[in-house]
């Protein structure tokens, strides 16, 4: 199964449905310009509407570019039907044919090109043993969990060795423990073999868990580019801070920068802040994003801001404690809370963070 991990590049494509009622064009992707490195899965993160499964699509050949380029390695496939793009797609449905068993399911496209029986076997085998159903291979569909059926779809997808593996949002249709255990394989698989990979999904965690990087797009836009981890921890607007995670948004406005931290007005008091979005600049009105984690819960006064514990929440390996604020209702993340002091229900407290935990992104996000 090994072969020469490939990049995939798009070069400024947009796509436009043309509107029969004689509306304006829908633009579903506007100017998406990216480069998916050879062996990296890239997710396409967004709500629903956003392009990302439109993008996909164009990247498999199922959809034309209404303008733009796009590259598989360094050929021009832009225009090249789906057969002619060594791409392989796996759907939201598993799409396994009911009559044919696990074995002749995963060798079907291995027959279409006319392989010989015996390397079939072994490919096929192969492709069994790398998503842990070797013994399944006589097994009907109908006989196997969702989660295999979802295996037995991701060796199919595999055994014809494309040059990039497309998935449009696979683990949708299964439970909470078993999208857990697929997100896992998945990333097993995709690293084992170094195939490039491109992801479509709305599920924040999918991406975060099994991205080398993770493209947020609204209303047909990418919004940013950046690794998990800078997605989340630096977004540059509080539409990506909200939407890869919990977080909360404070008004403020921006004074001078001192010793590398700015000055922000925050309800009559002053805050220091460290990390700042780079469309924001001195005299703006911002907002301060703080994810629930990075906060604190002291006595009142203490903090930055004062307010009173609605509700806690126990979950364990930590505590969510939901305080009432005069910007409204404010997650805290309290970890490991039996080391810590946690304020009853209805208790004053003053919600406190450090400089480097919090981010000031514009105000209006558009």
């Amino acid at each position: 199964m090994e072969k020469k991990s490939v990049s995939v590049t798009l070069q400024d494509v947009t796509k436009k449905f043309k509107d029969v009622k004689g509306k304006a064009d829908v633009i579903a992707v506007n100017a998406a310009d990216f480069v998916v490195e050879p062996g990296e899965l890239v997710t396409l993160l967004g709500p629903s509407g956003c392009g990302k499964t439109t993008t996909l699509r164009m990247v498999a050949g199922f959809e034309l570019p209404t303008e733009g380029k796009i590259l598989i390695g360094d050929t021009d496939v832009t225009m090249l039907p789906p057969n002619k793009r060594d791409t392989a797609t796996m759907f939201q449905s598993y799409g396994l044919f009911p009559h044919m068993s696990v074995f002749d399911n995963v060798a079907y496209g291995l027959k279409l090109r006319k392989i010989p029986v015996d390397d079939i076997k072994k490919r096929v085998n192969e492709s069994l043993d790398l998503v842990g159903l070797a013994s399944y291979g006589d097994r009907a569909p109908s006989k196997l969990s969702g989660g295999q059926q979802q295996r037995v779809a991701l060796a199919r997808s595999l055994i014809v060795t494309p040059s990039v593996l497309l998935l449009d949002e696979p683990l949708s249709n299964l439970d909470a423990l078993l999208r857990e255990q697929m997100r896992v394989e998945i990333k097993r698989i995709q690293k084992t073999l170094g195939i490039t990979a491109i992801y479509v999904t709305h599920d924040r965690v999918e991406a975060m868990s099994l991205s080398d990087r993770v493209i947020v797009m609204k209303n047909g836009f990418i919004r940013q580019i950046g690794a998990p981890d800078e997605i989340y921890e630096k977004p540059d607007s509080r539409f990506v801070a909200g939407f890869v995670g919990k977080a909360a948004f404070f008004p403020v406005t921006i004074g001078e920068m001192v010793q590398d931290l700015w000055s922000c007005e925050l309800g009559g008091k002053e805050v220091k802040v460290a990390q700042i979005a780079p469309n924001v600049k001195k005299g703006d009105s911002a907002v301060l994003m703080a994810r629930p984690e990075s906060l604190r819960l002291e006595e009142k006064g203490k903090g930055h801001i004062d307010g009173k514990v609605r509700m806690n929440v126990y979950l364990g390996n930590s505590m969510e404690s939901f305080v009432q604020t005069p910007f409204g209702e404010v997650l805290v993340q309290i970890d490991d809370p039996h080391s810590k002091k946690v304020y009853k229900e209805g208790a004053d407290v003053s919600i406190g963070f450090s400089p480097d935990r919090v981010r000031i992104l514009a105000e209006d996000e558009e």
